[in-house]
């Protein structure tokens, strides 16, 4: 007895994408199925559900100063798995986080073009360089000029934006129009070009930071007298200021990420790294973790820093290790405030560290 479509298309949604990139070549039904986004966007909502996300290190550099692309790495693994791409030996900086299984890359050295990938699947689509990346290679930035290039998504629209921010003053741009301090440009996939936000926002951003992609916005920390995050809502195009009550001039040990789609900020204090959770209904700060930098340093015997990835195992905490060299992951338990070495590198390699849930997403 042949089961009907519907019940078929529940049992693949709960499929990896390995497998169902395999079950497209069963019938036409199937594969069209399987590349409709209606389906890939329940596919991934299952996948979020079921587990953890995997990481992904991209511009692997070892001790010889190859370059390799991107490995991926699924935790509870000893291995990273180098993911085959069209290129090799190319300096590739990662936006911060992954939209839907998709990650966004530009080539520090401006000899490629943009790109937006699926790791999982390799689809990959380029796209031109920004105002922005054409003034870098005209003039000769400084390092603390630097900007880093923002992706995330508009949660009405499901439309993906990559996006630059970046002071004017630092690369002497004449801005009387707007009267404003950053320069804001939007990708549209749509048109296949970079536009103008404007009015962009009044408040300076601290050079050379990533910023942050959490429910439809992205964010970036401000420089004007207190530490404030900056948010670009992606649907709108709008931006917003936050205060940050518990950041006190600050000049280091801070930073922003995304646990469990929100919007946290953490700050070392005292020995101990503590985070803090937005509520965007409320427009509040609420202490999230307290993790005992002592404890973690003894515990893996080794000096460092540690930035937040993800929430595993529905509680704890996946981090990294801010070493120079090598990639070390941990895993902390908030309850019995301990913690365990997720992955080391078996060889001298660097990378930007990210994670993402596999998917069968691209944009058309």
């Amino acid at each position: 007895m042949e089961l009907p479509h519907d019940v078929i298309e529940h049992i693949l949604e709960k499929l990896d994408v390995k497998a169902l990139l395999k079950f497209k070549l069963v019938s036409k039904q199937w594969n069209f199925t399987i590349q409709s986004r209606w389906f890939q966007e329940r596919q991934l909502i299952h996948r979020k559900q079921s587990g953890n996300p995997d990481v992904l290190l991209v511009s692997v550099c070892d001790k010889s100063y190859s370059i390799e692309a991107m490995r991926t790495l699924v935790l509870g693994s000893s291995v990273a798995v180098k993911i085959l791409t069209p290129w090799e030996n190319t300096l590739y900086e990662v936006a911060n986080n992954s939209c839907d299984g998709l990650i966004c890359l530009n080539d520090a050295l401006l000899s490629n073009p943009n790109m937006v990938v699926n790791p999982t699947t390799r689809w990959l689509r380029t796209f031109p360089y920004s105002t922005y990346q054409l003034l870098k290679m005209r003039r000769e930035l400084k390092l603390w000029q630097r900007a880093n290039l923002g992706f995330g998504k508009d949660i009405i629209n499901g439309t993906f934006k990559p996006v630059w921010l970046y002071n004017s003053y630092e690369l002497c741009l004449d801005n009387k129009n707007n009267n404003a301090a950053t320069v804001c440009e939007v990708f549209d996939f749509s048109i296949d070009a970079w536009r103008l936000v404007v009015p962009a926002s009044t408040y300076p951003i601290i050079p050379c930071q990533h910023p942050v992609y959490s429910d439809g916005s992205l964010h970036w920390f401000t420089t004007k007298t207190e530490t404030m995050v900056l948010s670009l809502d992606l649907h709108n195009e709008s931006f917003k200021v936050s205060k940050t009550p518990f950041l006190h001039h600050q000049v280091f040990g801070f930073g922003m990420c995304n646990l469990d789609d929100r919007l946290c900020v953490y700050e070392e204090k005292w020995g101990n790294q503590l985070i803090w959770s937005f509520d965007p209904q409320h427009k509040t700060w609420k202490k999230k973790y307290s993790i005992d930098l002592i404890i973690i340093t003894s515990s893996i015997d080794t000096c460092l820093t540690v930035k937040p990835l993800a929430v595993v195992d529905k509680e704890k905490l996946l981090m990294v290790c801010g070493a120079d060299f090598g990639v070390e992951l941990l895993i902390y338990d908030p309850k019995t405030k301990s913690c365990e070495l997720a992955f080391t590198s078996k060889e001298h390699i660097t990378a930007d560290r990210l994670c993402y849930f596999q998917s069968l997403i691209s944009i058309v």
